[in-house]
């Protein structure tokens, strides 16, 4: 869709800009304001929209991807998407939800974690009609007046009204003045691009608060609009999705287990991932959840019609159609699947942890004495609750639903 296209008349204007509006808050959590997102849409031209993040880890899960996918609606609506990587930002840290100071990383390891988490958001985004911009370019150089002056267009008692800084200090925790400056940078960073909308995690509404001071503060042309979107649970249903408790899905997982990994999820959230996760237009998701409260709908359908539309938009059509053709013969039939990884071993004796996480099974040799202890190991279909084995030449080792490795002796 392009802009040029709605200069027919006003009947026209006013039907893309309802269009467009049902776009903008297909499973948001909030939009401040509303009515001024309606304002700058009347104006008929390209909006810079605006998402910043910090490349703190170097894997993006689908908990990420929940402001990726808006994103990507919204540019293919044909806005301006202005990607903020926080390479300056990320070296202070979000204190969002943090009871402690966070540890401040080096210039090295941002730059490392950087070009991984930009090639996987390349995935979702059009490279071609994206603009990355890193926040060093204009927080850098920027001189101790200049930091002063940023820091004169907020008050301390209003930074102190937000829940993370206002509990720590009522906890008696260390709170450093530094951290009070990650959210005016964030915020300063709206101002720099001129930023007509801002994407966020619900988390992150302080943040996003403070771009559309400081462009008032600055006198910017423009005030920014705050899009917020829900915080995705995790795999377990309960925990906001993260890589240190397990729950995740990458986007860069193999097709049969992201797959896998979807059709865990329990059925009262499935409707939360069709609308977080999906490019599933909101009315067909409103008939799916009508068909579920009828019982119209099996939830094993309806979930694995999700989880094809997961890998779909990840891996392509085809990965989707054998990672559930593969599914169904795992775990429909109770089969192993063709095609497991074989493992080649010196020796037969091995710490079981350590072994599951030489070979991605598991992330930390403390996750897989969990795991055995839980009972979400076999070896050859049977459940194994020792940390020391011995593998025979052939054995299958399961961990969990989704991974296997077969042995193989030198």
């Amino acid at each position: 869709m392009g802009f040029k296209k709605l200069k027919k008349g006003e009947e026209g204007i006013k039907m893309d800009i309802e269009h467009q509006l049902k776009v903008f808050k297909k499973g948001a959590a909030e939009i401040i304001t509303e009515e001024e997102l309606i304002e700058k849409l009347k104006q008929d031209r390209p909006l810079n929209i605006k998402l910043g993040l910090d490349p703190n880890v170097p894997d993006v899960h689908l908990g990420h991807a929940v402001v990726l996918r808006k994103l990507k609606q919204l540019q293919d609506l044909g806005h301006n998407i202005i990607l903020i990587i926080g390479d300056f930002t990320a070296m202070i840290g979000d204190p969002t939800g943090k009871s402690e100071t966070r540890k401040q990383l080096t210039k090295e390891e941002v730059q490392k974690n950087a070009e991984p988490f930009k090639q996987q958001v390349l995935k979702i985004l059009d490279p071609q009609k994206t603009t990355i911009r890193y926040n060093s370019e204009w927080l850098e150089p920027m001189n101790f007046l200049d930091v002063i002056n940023l820091a004169s267009k907020y008050t301390v008692a209003r930074m102190l009204e937000r829940e993370t800084f206002r509990q720590r200090m009522e906890k008696n925790l260390p709170l450093s003045i530094h951290e009070f400056f990650y959210p005016l940078m964030q915020g300063y960073d709206s101002v720099v691009i001129e930023a007509d909308v801002e994407l966020g995690a619900t988390e992150q509404k302080f943040n996003i608060l403070m771009g559309r001071t400081l462009q008032k503060e600055y006198g910017c042309k423009t005030i920014q609009v705050a899009l917020l979107m829900p915080i995705l649970v995790g795999t377990d249903g309960v925990n906001k999705m993260s890589k240190s408790l397990g729950n995740y899905i990458g986007i860069n997982e193999p097709p049969n287990v992201m797959y896998g990994k979807v059709m865990s999820i329990p059925d009262e959230v499935m409707i939360s991932y069709y609308e977080l996760t999906t490019d599933v237009e909101p009315e067909e998701i409103e008939e799916i959840r009508r068909k579920l409260e009828e019982g119209t709908l099996h939830p094993r359908d309806a979930k694995m019609r999700l989880a094809r539309e997961i890998v779909k938009l990840y891996h392509g059509e085809e990965a989707a159609k054998k990672a559930e053709e593969e599914f169904i013969k795992v775990f429909q039939k109770k089969d192993i699947p063709d095609n497991i990884p074989e493992v080649e071993l010196q020796s037969s004796k091995v710490y079981l942890p350590r072994f599951m996480v030489e070979n991605k099974l598991c992330s930390s040799t403390s996750e897989g004495m969990r795991l055995i202890k839980s009972g979400a190991v076999k070896l050859n279909g049977e459940k194994i609750n020792d940390l020391d084995i011995e593998f025979q030449n052939g054995d299958v080792l399961q961990v969990g639903k989704l991974k296997f490795v077969k042995i193989k002796l030198l």
